[in-house]
């Protein structure tokens, strides 16, 4: 298809001869008689060209106008006149209609006018795309830290998941940051305006879970006091994040798959059905099919919540990103507490990309914490110890990012700052997944 056109008119041949002109052209046509049914089916996204009578019943062509202009300046209208009616033609064109063709018309002249004008209709949905795209990209970075690859390639399938309505896995050991991910998945995607429900499934007692999980009505169990609405049927609309799944016990598993597959549930102790619209993020540490396999995991509900999965890697795994992660977390920290947070000697710098993180993000935050009170060094000994080699790397890495983003993407700023040649810095950025696209200004596009 060429694009998407709409037209206006309240007679029914030129509504059907204007159809069968665009449309064997390749354009996808909805015709209209009354000015305000084709109001009522547009929106700011209309990815096409709206062409409408000047001299209509009820709305003419000039209010339509008017009311197009607020909804979305940038939506190309051709107005359509009668031989007296040029000079209201010429008061659209000021008021903001992009073209306007005298009746009566030829094809040629119609689809020249549309095409122009879709040619620019999608210039304008490009850029809205691009800018929403940076926009998003950049809100990202904020929630998910890190200038690693790992965490560059994290953040680009999060965002390419949340479009998206299917259910997602989180793979990640304990403090990896599991729920901030979930958090991400919901807050970047259609469902941003419902609710974000999660349940730590490990820390409910079995002898509650089927309440807690799907609610329960007045007296269906002894202390039952009223009717209580459960955490998925709260989530309805939104999104319901499950962590640590493999602790559900095996008879919430089989009722959780039947809201799953069924798209409604029943408190306890009623009968009635209640749909239920969702998506159900879940997160775990072991691997879901050793679960299974154990038996403590059903196979069928593993496949209805594994429809895409995500992997956050351990902090060990990613070390360029400890210096910044710990420089926010410090300085998050002594504005909570009003005070300065003290600067990093090369030796606290040492230690933290030694330490192994066996706690992830969660120690990392409680070691930027104390330091930011001045109560200890910032980490402890290595376990296994690393190579001057690897804790160079993970240096490097901070260093480039730190220029890149002082310097705004200006890569002949951070070549002077840095003291490198451009071959070296394009080099080192390579090897460390830096981009230069992720550091300049909003708006800007590289050149």
């Amino acid at each position: 298809m060429s694009g998407q056109v709409i037209f206006i008119d309240d007679e029914a041949a030129i509504r059907q001869a204007v159809q069968q002109w665009l449309e064997l052209s390749g354009f996808q046509v909805r015709t209209f008689s009354r000015a305000r049914e084709a109001l009522a089916a547009l929106d700011r996204d209309f990815p096409g060209v709206l062409i409408s009578d000047v001299r209509m019943p009820d709305l003419d062509g000039l209010g339509l106008l008017e009311q197009l202009v607020a909804l979305d300046a940038d939506l190309p209208v051709i107005m359509v006149t009668g031989h007296g009616d040029v000079p209201m033609a010429v008061q659209a064109l000021r008021q903001g209609a992009y073209d306007f063709i005298e009746k009566p018309f030829t094809p040629e002249r119609l689809l020249d006018s549309v095409r122009r004008a879709m040619d620019k209709r999608r210039l304008v949905c490009e850029n809205r795309q691009l800018r929403e795209q940076f926009a998003r990209k950049g809100r990202i970075e904020s929630q998910l830290l890190g200038v690693s690859r790992a965490m560059v390639n994290l953040r680009r399938q999060v965002l390419e998941l949340a479009g998206t309505d299917v259910n997602v896995l989180i793979r990640g050991e304990t403090g990896s940051g599991k729920e901030q991910v979930a958090r991400c998945l919901h807050d970047f995607s259609p469902r941003a305006g419902g609710p974000f429900v999660a349940l730590n499934c490990a820390a409910i007692p079995e002898t509650i879970f089927e309440s807690e999980l799907f609610g329960h009505e007045s007296g269906a169990f002894t202390g039952a006091h009223g009717k209580r609405i459960g955490r998925i049927e709260h989530a309805a609309g939104g999104t319901l994040f499950l962590d640590e799944i493999e602790s559900m016990p095996l008879a919430q598993q089989v009722k959780l798959l039947r809201v799953l597959q069924e798209k409604t549930l029943e408190r306890l102790g009623s009968n009635r059905s209640i749909e239920v619209d969702l998506r159900v993020i879940s997160a775990a540490k072991p691997d879901l099919l050793e679960e299974v396999r154990g038996g403590r995991f059903r196979e069928d509900l593993l496949y209805r919540l594994n429809v895409a999965e995500l992997h956050i890697p351990p902090l060990r795994e990613r070390r360029e990103d400890i210096p910044l992660l710990f420089e926010h977390f410090a300085s998050q920290a002594a504005q909570r507490h009003g005070r300065a947070a003290p600067p990093m000697t090369p030796g606290e710098l040492t230690q933290l990309l030694a330490h192994d993180w066996p706690g992830n993000v969660r120690e990392l935050i409680n070691a930027a914490e104390r330091h930011a009170l001045g109560l200890s060094a910032p980490a402890t000994a290595s376990r296994g110890g690393h190579s001057l080699a690897e804790q160079m790397e993970a240096f490097e890495a901070q260093c480039l990012h730190n220029a890149l983003q002082q310097c705004k993407g200006n890569i002949a700023e951070v070549m002077t700052q840095l003291q490198l040649p451009r071959r070296t810095l394009n080099e080192k950025m390579q090897r460390h997944g830096l981009s230069r696209s992720d550091y300049l200004p909003a708006g800007s596009t590289e050149t």
